[in-house]
């Protein structure tokens, strides 16, 4: 049988923004293009999405200044996603420039700007670039926000991440903790972003053969998941697949399989 690959629910800081609709026939036009950038994204058709997304561009940037650097970012976002690097990276430096410009060196926007910008970097590999972007994005969200605030809590689990693609476990493993701290302190012990910092938690350990540590997180994710979200969203797919993977890693075959029976059968009502 074709194994599954461990799928962590990853942090993602996307701007896909519908801004309200205005008198502005450019406007209009802009919110009408972004619909369809969004649906295509979501749909997972990158290069159709890319292609409204530059028609974006080009009308923000001769009618509505204040959406050039959303724009700017959507359409990196798109080029990103289709493996664009060159063409993603100077578009995100433009829209953060606008943004510390426009909004201040120390907004909240800023910081989402800089982690969209540090996880181009770590796609590539260049993590000494991404690193520096992360932790100005945490110090950004944790002043203008509060240290207990669910964006702190993105944002340090963009770094960790950063640190556990590059095998640095043991610094990576307290930044997971306290982003999953304060989400269940802000949302909730149940909430499905408690599940995302669950199966990160438990991957690092996954990854480092700690399989006793991880399995109850996994556990406990899809448990989250079942509840807040129903038994057949594409999200329980995955935490069953994340546990069925570290039941194969412990010899558990007949319990894998079942996980990834049911994990088929929901990814199957999804096509």
């Amino acid at each position: 049988m074709k194994p599954y690959s461990r799928l962590t629910l990853a942090f993602l800081l996307l701007i896909l923004v519908v801004p309200q609709v205005g008198a502005d026939e450019h406007e209009d036009e802009w919110n009408q293009l972004n619909a369809q950038v969004v649906a295509n994204y979501q749909a997972g058709k990158y290069g159709v999405a890319a292609k409204l997304a530059e028609k974006q561009l080009v009308l923000a940037e001769k009618h509505l200044p204040s959406l050039v650097a959303t724009s700017l970012n959507n359409l990196a976002l798109l080029y990103k996603a289709q493996g664009k690097y060159a063409e993603a990276q100077p578009l995100y430096k433009r829209a953060l420039v606008i943004w510390e410009k426009s909004l201040g060196p120390d907004h909240p926007s800023v910081a989402i700007s800089l982690n969209n910008l540090a996880g181009l970097y770590r796609a590539q590999g260049k993590y000494a670039e991404a690193e520096p972007l992360y932790k100005r994005a945490i110090a950004i969200d944790e002043k203008a926000l509060g240290p207990d605030h669910p964006d702190v809590a993105i944002d340090l689990g963009n770094l960790a991440m950063l640190y556990k693609t590059q095998g640095k476990y043991a610094i990576a493993e307290p930044l997971y903790k306290r982003s999953l701290a304060i989400n269940e302190k802000a949302l909730g012990p149940d909430h499905p972003k408690v599940a995302i910092g669950l199966n990160n938690l438990a991957s690092l350990y996954d990854t480092q053969g700690k399989y006793a540590i991880a399995e109850p997180l996994y556990k406990r994710a899809l448990a989250i998941d079942e509840k807040a979200l129903g038994p057949d969203h594409p999200d329980v797919a995955i935490d069953l697949n994340n546990l069925a993977a570290l039941y194969r890693a412990t010899d558990r075959e007949a319990e894998a399989e079942k996980l990834e029976k049911r994990a088929a059968e929901i990814e199957a009502k999804e096509r």
